[in-house]
């Protein structure tokens, strides 16, 4: 299952910039994971500064 991000999201993009699939973009409210291309490595998850990525349901 893939990460998600939740609307605490402050745009930074932080977890962008560490997405080893460049499955991370910029929303119209937040940034975005797709779950296609997603490897739930978790990488973003820890570099997230406000806890909005978790792994998804």
């Amino acid at each position: 299952m893939a990460y998600v991000i939740t609307d605490t999201c402050i745009s930074c993009g932080a977890c962008a910039a560490v997405c080893p699939t460049e499955s991370i973009s910029e929303g119209a409210e937040h940034y975005e994971i797709n779950p296609d291309t997603c490897i739930d490595c978790g990488a973003c998850e820890a570099e997230c500064p406000t806890g909005s990525i978790h792994p998804g349901e």
